[in-house]
């Protein structure tokens, strides 16, 4: 997969920015992030509730004393969000606005008046876009796998990928070049949890991290993952934690529930997914294609 395709793949760098900031900006991140331009601060708030977010950059110059407020709300709801300042030749950004911007919680500061800010600029908000995928917690989770085949290494994979919206196995064979027939049945064969319960739990994780931006409330939860209501959410946490949605956002974070899901679902079925090869076709049934071509 290209950079470019996979920049597709994560979650954008919402911005408030001086006009001549945006396409420097966009040139700095091609292939790297992507980049959604926004007027005011107020705007981001709501990028940041309905939508999912990998980074927040803001424009030293670009925020008013009345934005300060809505600046500090990023930085205090939403802490798994980072938010970058940049300072740049465009804009007169003066030492008093960063340091309201300072006292407002914003920590990363990128000056890009000289070549090297913007190589910095690159390097944090491609950092944060891979962070968005929890790389720690799937290292874990790889560690767990070791010795497993290519396929179901591809598969885990697959399940923590960046993406938005519920997905069903046969969303998740497409993407994986496989039969959903074929991949259900090699888990049931090999005695294993259903890929549809891998693909729950994998949603669970992610709502986990979600929540923890205390500015989401479980209803935009609930739409980031395209849940048909925020009652349809909490009966899916019910059914498969057997707690309430409030419960699951107090107790547990994106972290927990990732250990949660190895516990569950990996660590006890070590030996058979070790074992398992769930999507490419066996060597008999390959052949047996490969005549039905040369007939036809």
């Amino acid at each position: 997969m290209d950079r470019v395709h996979q920049s597709k793949q994560i979650a954008p760098v919402t911005t408030v920015l001086e006009p001549g900031e945006r396409a420097e900006v966009d040139r700095a991140g091609a292939g790297l992030y992507r980049t959604m331009h926004r007027e005011s601060v107020a705007e981001v708030l709501l990028d940041l509730r309905v939508r999912r977010v990998s980074a927040v950059l803001l424009s030293a110059s670009r925020c008013p004393p009345n934005d300060l407020p809505r600046a500090m709300r990023v930085v205090r709801e939403f802490p798994r969000i980072p938010a970058v300042v940049l300072v740049s030749r465009h804009g007169r950004a003066t030492p008093a606005d960063l340091l309201a911007l300072g006292n407002c919680g914003v920590q990363h500061l990128i000056d890009v008046r000289t070549p090297d800010g913007w190589g910095r600029l690159r390097e944090k908000l491609a950092a944060n876009t891979i962070h968005e995928r929890d790389e720690h917690a799937k290292g874990e989770l790889m560690r767990d796998l070791e010795g497993a085949s290519p396929d179901t290494v591809k598969f885990f994979e697959a399940l923590f990928a960046g993406y938005s919206g519920t997905r069903t196995v046969r969303d998740l064979a497409k993407s994986l070049g496989a039969l959903p027939s074929t991949m259900v049945s090699r888990f049931y064969r090999a005695g294993l949890p259903a890929p549809k319960r891998y693909l729950a739990w994998a949603g669970l994780v992610r709502a986990a991290r979600l929540l923890e931006n205390h500015g989401l409330s479980i209803a935009d939860v609930s739409n980031h993952l395209d849940h048909s209501s925020p009652q349809s959410f909490a009966r899916h946490v019910r059914t498969f934690l057997g707690i309430s949605a409030g419960e699951f956002r107090r107790s547990l974070t994106g972290s927990s529930m990732m250990r949660r899901f190895r516990e569950e679902l990996v660590i006890p079925y070590r030996v058979g997914l070790l074992s398992l090869s769930p999507l490419s076709r066996r060597p008999r049934l390959r052949f047996a294609a490969r005549l039905r071509e040369m007939k036809n």
